[in-house]
């Protein structure tokens, strides 16, 4: 096993844990629900103050495009956050790319809006491990190895999305740029288990909007003159799930739609989602469901129009990947902090990284769990811990022993 270096150990020396629960206890202490744009704007203010004891050169990105269905059946466009880059030595010809995110799952209307101790080393509250702790230690791992002797010699971008938990539609083609020409990636979500288990391969992920247009008619009167979008709306729900096999899952998750009981409703909403494990299944899915729609289509007397599509490609544990993992493993190993990975079910960024070719670990953050409830915790000793972890991976990374 390969020990810690003098240089090493004076690198990871002033990693310093307090300062790092003080950052998260005042980030969490923010609501930034995807798509509260105050509460992101505050979290913005605070990440750009932070991260600017690094060098180089930090930008506002505002977020593309995107729209989503409404449940009158309505394409209207959605409200994100901008987001933050940091870019270091942007002409250095090693270069890596850091990510995370500063939304949560919790609205502002939400219940679960405060911090509070389970015990001396755990800490209950929205985004402390998801992932607000993970920034504090991409920050500190970064301070850190911005001390190593072969920093000057590469380069890095951070981004800071402000979408993430909604798919990061309006950062993907942000991530696509920074991802390109990079050697290596790394993506702070919270470990997979509380151990420290990292998630290895993931599926891919797609959100769908059926869009079904039927015919109103009176139920007692004429219902044979109606065109029931509802009907219609289960009937393809029903066919999505049949295609279900090994390593593809289909979930219909909601119906909008309908209106009095005595009316033939005309319009529905069908929302589902889908996971490929594999990219020929997410093509091979695409094709399935276009032939369901013109089944149904002709079998009902409706117009459907769909929305979305798979935007978090599948992420396969490549040679490169794997490489990646085991350096990760190698320096946990000598760290005294036992690395291990597994296959996941769940997706984030790090998928939309390994679909531009650049080999990425994307749970670099926390130990912590429950995550996207209100049982969220954080295991603080972890926030040194694995900002020791990523800084000697960093050095290592770029040839420093």
């Amino acid at each position: 096993m390969q020990q810690i270096s003098p240089t090493e150990q004076a690198l990871l020396a002033p990693i310093d844990a307090a300062a790092m629960l003080a950052q998260v206890k005042q980030w969490c202490a923010i609501n930034t629900g995807t798509g509260n744009l105050p509460g992101l704007a505050q979290q913005w203010d605070l990440l750009a103050q932070a991260f600017a004891v690094l060098p180089g050169n930090i930008r506002k990105v505002d977020p593309a495009p995107v729209s989503a269905i409404a449940a009158d059946g309505s394409e209207r466009e959605t409200a994100n956050g901008a987001h933050l880059v940091l870019s270091v030595r942007p002409q250095a010809p090693r270069r890596y790319l850091l990510t995370g995110h500063m939304d949560t799952v919790f609205a502002p209307t939400h219940p679960f809006q405060t911090l509070r101790w389970l015990d001396g080393e755990t800490l209950n509250g929205p985004g402390v491990a998801d992932m607000k702790g993970g920034i504090a230690v991409m920050l500190a791992a970064l301070q850190a190895f911005e001390a190593s002797p072969v920093a000057a010699s590469v380069g890095y971008d951070v981004l800071i999305n402000a979408d993430e938990e909604t798919g990061s539609l309006s950062s993907a083609p942000l991530i696509a740029e920074l991802a390109a020409g990079k050697a290596a990636a790394l993506t702070y979500e919270p470990s997979a288990l509380p151990d420290g288990t990292l998630a290895g391969e993931r599926p891919g992920s797609g959100n769908y909007s059926a869009v079904i247009k039927g015919r109103s008619a009176h139920a007692g009167r004429n219902p044979q003159d109606g065109r029931n979008a509802i009907l219609a709306a289960a009937d393809l729900a029903l066919r999505l799930k049949a295609l279900e096999e090994p390593g593809l899952s289909v979930n219909p998750a909601r119906i909008d739609g309908g209106s009095a009981n005595n009316v033939v409703p005309d319009h529905a909403v069908l929302r589902f989602n889908v996971r490929p494990r594999m990219a020929e299944q997410a093509g091979k899915f695409e094709a399935a469901l276009r032939e369901a729609v013109r089944v149904i289509e002709k079998l009902h007397d409706v117009a459907i129009h769909l929305h979305g599509g798979v935007s978090r490609p599948p992420k396969p544990l490549t040679p490169e990947a794997t490489a990646l993992f085991g350096l990760v493993r190698e320096c946990g190993e000598a760290l005294g902090q036992p690395i291990r990975w597994q296959a996941s079910g769940g997706v984030c960024d790090g998928n939309n990284i390994a679909a531009c070719g650049v080999p990425v670990v994307d749970t670099m953050g926390v130990r912590g769990g429950a995550i996207h409830s209100d049982k969220e915790f954080l295991i603080v000793p972890s926030l040194a811990e694995r900002a020791a972890l990523s800084a000697l991976v960093l050095h290592r990374l770029s040839g420093g022993n």
